[in-house]
């Protein structure tokens, strides 16, 4: 697939590499995994060699082997000996940045705890002691979430306070999904759009299997989300399990919970009959995986709270491939996507409000967007969105089909909120 968008963290990121020529930057990059972290720093610095090492699961001495090699091949200097250590080769590299300005990225830098987790200790040591005369621009990426945020941002940890800046790559926004639709098939339609957001969410990864294979209409991404030999039946799995470690089973029931429309903690727990609070908790601050979502306006409290999977091929995987698990061991995957035809029409309208609200938000004309309802769970509104400065509030009802909107029902919802937030009076 082609190269689409990001032109704000390409701007940004060589920015970044102007200003290490005046003081060492330690830059670190973020996201879900397939969101392409690697692609673009690839496309970023694609002007001017740069050293890239990647942390396989090697030994200590592979790596350095392997990182001499790239320093051997892309400045055209030979190391002298045979470095065991990788702290020796990061010394050396933050030499060489006292000479001349350098780029060095490492990727997947999380697994070096698998190597050798002294590395880090080491690395906050040398930074520490050469920054201030190296023309250094230290880029590094992780791609396990938990893992790499706890390096950063743990007190306790080596490298807490390192860091010169961050960079978190999301997945593509709606316009950027439609440019894309739109030039692998011009003749798109709405089924088609939505399709691809309910299923990808904009994570380039998936995009990209998906318009390099020509599904680029509604059905066939519904045929190909449970073929048999569909890279998406196990990415869930493949993608959470490093995550989540031995406890997998407990937060993926949980998740499979919220993608299935529990969406309340107290419902979660009458289900799974036990406490899932600390889960939760996890789920939601450590790995970024689940949103808790209040009334607009409703005061910070644990009441009348809902929660969602952040992530749509998440919610879907586990909404349609996780719960039927069964059936996939049974290798029955033609009742697997009769399951999804059955359900596809209510689940997508779901997310279809999912979709209407990021696309106001890219809009960036809005103070508040938020959703709404009563105590009770009862008078629903689905967005709201609020300008503070042009006092203008505006109340959305997202339906799949026109039929079944009613602005006088949708007005008296209004109503209702207006009397019990006491907001948007003078609007």
């Amino acid at each position: 697939m082609e190269f689409f968008d990001r032109e704000h963290e390409i701007q940004r990121l060589r920015d970044i590499r102007q200003q290490s020529q005046q003081t060492a930057q330690f830059t670190v990059i973020t996201g879900r995994r397939r969101i392409g972290k690697t692609s673009l720093v690839m496309k970023a610095y694609d002007d001017e060699p740069f050293l890239y090492f990647f942390v396989s699961r090697s030994s200590e001495t592979e790596l350095c082997n392997e990182f001499a090699a790239e320093i051997s091949q892309k400045l055209n200097i030979q190391i002298l000996g045979k470095p065991e250590k990788f702290a020796d080769i990061f010394q050396y590299v933050m030499n060489i940045a006292k000479q001349q300005p350098l780029t060095l990225v490492i990727d997947e830098f999380q697994d070096f705890c698998r190597v050798n987790d002294a590395i880090f200790s080491q690395m906050q040591k040398i930074w520490d002691l050469n920054k201030n005369q190296s023309q250094i621009n230290l880029i590094v990426c992780g791609s396990v979430y938990s893992m790499i945020t706890k390096l950063f941002r743990d007190h306790k940890e080596s490298l807490y306070g390192r860091q010169t800046g961050s960079l978190k790559v999301e997945p593509f926004p709606p316009s950027v999904l439609k440019q894309i639709l739109s030039h692998y098939n011009p003749d798109y339609n709405n089924h088609d759009l939505l399709a691809l957001y309910v299923f990808t969410g904009g994570v380039p990864k998936y995009v990209e299997l998906l318009m390099d294979s020509g599904v680029t209409i509604c059905n066939n991404m519904l045929q190909a989300m449970t073929d048999k030999d569909s890279y998406f039946i196990y990415e869930g799995k493949n993608m959470l399990i490093e995550e989540f470690g031995r406890d997998y089973g407990r937060y993926f029931d949980i998740l499979r919970l919220i993608a299935d429309g529990n969406n309340t903690r107290s419902r979660i727990e009458n289900v799974l009959h036990c406490e899932v609070s600390g889960y939760m908790t996890r789920l939601e601050n450590d790995f970024g995986l689940i949103a808790k979502t209040r009334p607009m306006f409703q005061q910070s409290t644990n009441k009348n709270v809902h929660y969602s999977v952040r992530d749509n091929f998440l919610n879907y995987w586990f909404r349609f491939i996780y719960k039927y698990n069964s059936i996939i061991e049974a290798n029955a995957f033609h009742k697997l996507s009769e399951i999804l035809m059955r359900d596809y029409a209510m689940y997508s309208g779901v997310i279809l409000e999912r979709y209407f609200r990021e696309k106001l938000l890219e809009t960036q004309s809005y103070t508040h967007i938020g959703n709404w309802w009563n105590r009770k769970g009862e008078d629903e509104i689905d967005i709201i969105a609020a300008d503070d400065l042009s006092k203008t509030a505006t109340f959305y009802e997202v339906k799949r089909q026109r039929s079944e909107i009613s602005m006088p029902i949708l007005a008296e919802k209004a109503r209702h909120f207006i009397e019990a937030t006491g907001k948007f009076k003078d609007y």
